[in-house]
């Protein structure tokens, strides 16, 4: 386990996650359509979902992409995924996103949860930098980094296209390793 509040708790994804994970991205298909269809194409049924959790374990043991799950403690139903991905080792920087399944959201989780994960990140994995990308109109998102002391750096233009749509500018926030980790 890699941090724990509330009663839920963040933990690297694992091969037993990829029945939870379908569930995840087919029951919360709408809103993960727009900024997250790679993981929502990947996770349309169980068999696509044990491909994809194998690909991310692999991942994250080979430092690429790390895949963090945020559980219920009791339950263990799936809240949300949080990836720390676009890992550039050269600079120590990793990017942040992250999606909440529609009965967790607004209770401050992914705030919570992004919150002990850069701690995390600083401090076991090694990075200097993390990024989060949100487009302005995606206030939950963009709340969740300035929950977190992110700050606004520039508009990238163009950054993202979703599925069927033109080319979105998307807001680049950033928060810097804290000279006490």
């Amino acid at each position: 386990m890699v941090a724990k509040f509330n009663d839920f708790e963040i933990n690297p994804i694992h091969k037993g996650d990829a029945w939870k994970v379908c569930d995840l991205c087919v029951a919360n298909a709408d809103r993960l359509k727009r900024y997250f269809p790679k993981t929502l194409e990947q996770n349309l049924n169980p068999t696509l979902s044990q491909l994809f959790v194998e690909k991310m374990v692999k991942q994250f043991e080979e430092k690429e992409t790390f895949l963090f799950t945020l559980k219920h403690s009791e339950t263990r139903e799936l809240a949300g995924l949080i990836y720390i991905k676009e890992l550039d080792w050269n600079i120590n920087q990793g990017e942040f996103a992250y999606c909440i399944g529609y009965p967790f959201e607004g209770q401050g989780l992914m705030s919570k949860a992004i919150d002990k994960l850069s701690q995390h990140a600083f401090t076991n994995l090694g990075l200097e930098t993390l990024q989060i990308i949100a487009h302005k109109d995606n206030l939950s998102s963009v709340k969740v980094g300035l929950n977190n002391d992110f700050k606004w750096i520039k508009t990238l233009v163009n950054e993202f296209t979703p599925n069927g749509e033109a080319p979105l500018d998307m807001e680049l926030y950033e928060l810097y390793r804290p000279s006490r980790f």
